[in-house]
């Protein structure tokens, strides 16, 4: 017979098995649902370090392409480069370096011309329009005083709290002192800005900036019967060109001045003249600085303008204000049927508004210096008139120049 002992012993031996079985069996099936969770799960890339184990989730699962990051990357990459040439293009200048000339190609004109400038201008248009709060306007107006430089000492209102939003502020009046009319020379600037250029016109052709032009016809439009009636009776030739000159011996000259941010953006008469015929041409609103105008041929006949035309001492005279980015709204004090940056518009089309009728015969007539109109931010004034061979500019290209100082005399 076993002792009691052995018996013990056996017990144990017995307990010990069973555990070793359950251990194994438990282990077995943790095995089991481990390779079907491997199997389930993409495979983890392992790395042995002296120190620890490290797993390296799958490439796929952490970086995917979207094109909503394709197109910010490249376009923000595309930015940057305008941007750095636009710099290196301002230190030539500095340098007195002539800058060459890029063009840009019609599929990078197109692109542009894609961007939905229209609808970011109203939309821009829409949010000067919203009053700020009294404890929010300094900071916002201080903010935009200090980017663009803009020299509130000569505003009538000097109290950033008078102006209730952004339209009125960039509307501001200025004090009568600060801008003295010239009366000593025939034409002056209309407007605070950067002369681009000035001359003659030359072969039906007017340059934006030195060595890029744009069309006469194409930037004015074609004549109208009225205008066609009166040119027709002193030209002798079929250009566009001689059309516009009523007077023999006369010249067409033209002078580009672009009105920045900062700059005080009312425009007013030039000289004494008469207004006769407004067009309205509808079109792109892709920015008008002097970069962009370097490098796109023909940007102002894009662009949406007014082109205002009639007659002063000399002959025929023109002022055309170009819109630009987040400038859809061009607006003229006597012409209050003058509605632009409409969101709909058939490409290649304008409007044409006579002042002229049985009841007015002369037009509007403007004094130097009078109020004209005004833009909604920055853009551009282009001038093209007649008048003698002996008329000279008192201007250099890239120089500023002020509202009321002289543009050129006999």
């Amino acid at each position: 017979m076993a002792t009691a002992a052995e018996r013990l012993w056996g017990a144990a031996l017995r307990r010990s098995s069973v555990l070793t079985d359950c251990r194994f069996s438990w282990h077995k099936n943790l095995s089991l649902r481990k390779t079907l969770v491997i199997w389930k799960q993409p495979p983890l890339r392992t790395f042995f370090t002296d120190r620890r184990k490290l797993h390296a989730a799958p490439v796929v699962r952490t970086f995917r392409l979207r094109p909503f990051h394709f197109l910010v990357a490249t376009g923000g990459g595309y930015a940057g480069y305008r941007q750095y040439e636009k710099y290196k293009e301002e230190q030539l200048e500095k340098m007195g370096i002539e800058i060459p000339i890029k063009l840009a190609s019609e599929w990078e004109v197109s692109l542009y011309k894609s961007v939905p400038t229209r609808l970011l201008s109203r939309a821009w248009g829409r949010l000067n329009q919203v009053e700020l709060p009294t404890w929010l306007r300094k900071p916002v107006y201080s903010l935009y005083i200090w980017t663009f430089g803009v020299n509130m000492k000569e505003a009538a209102v000097e109290d950033l709290h008078h102006y209730r939003n952004l339209s009125e502020f960039f509307r501001r009046k200025l004090k009568p002192q600060s801008r003295p009319v010239c009366c000593y020379h025939s034409v002056i600037s209309p407007s605070d800005g950067k002369i681009l250029n000035f001359g003659q016109v030359k072969n039906c052709e007017v340059e934006q900036v030195k060595g890029v032009t744009y069309s006469l016809e194409s930037f004015l439009g074609p004549c109208t019967s009225t205008e066609d009636m009166q040119f027709s009776q002193t030209s002798s030739h079929n250009s566009f060109q001689n059309l516009l000159v009523t007077k023999e011996g006369n010249e067409l000259y033209h002078c580009v001045i672009y009105l920045a941010p900062g700059d005080y953006h009312c425009f007013h008469s030039p000289t004494d003249w008469r207004v006769s015929h407004r067009r309205h041409f509808p079109g792109s609103l892709m920015s008008v600085n002097p970069g962009v105008a370097r490098w796109i041929k023909e940007l102002f006949c894009h662009n949406e303008r007014v082109v205002l035309t009639g007659d002063w001492k000399h002959g025929f005279f023109s002022l055309t204000a170009v819109g630009a980015t987040n400038v859809g709204s061009i607006r003229i004090y006597f012409d209050r049927d003058l509605r632009t940056n409409s969101p709909c518009y058939s490409k290649g089309s304008y409007n044409d508004f006579s002042f002229i009728t049985n009841n007015n015969k002369e037009g509007i007539p403007m004094r130097k210096g009078e109020h004209l109109g005004e833009f909604n931010l920055g853009s551009t004034i282009v001038l093209i008139f007649e008048a003698p061979k002996d008329f000279n500019f008192h201007l250099k290209p890239g120089q500023k120049i002020r509202f009321g100082e002289a543009l050129g005399s006999l």
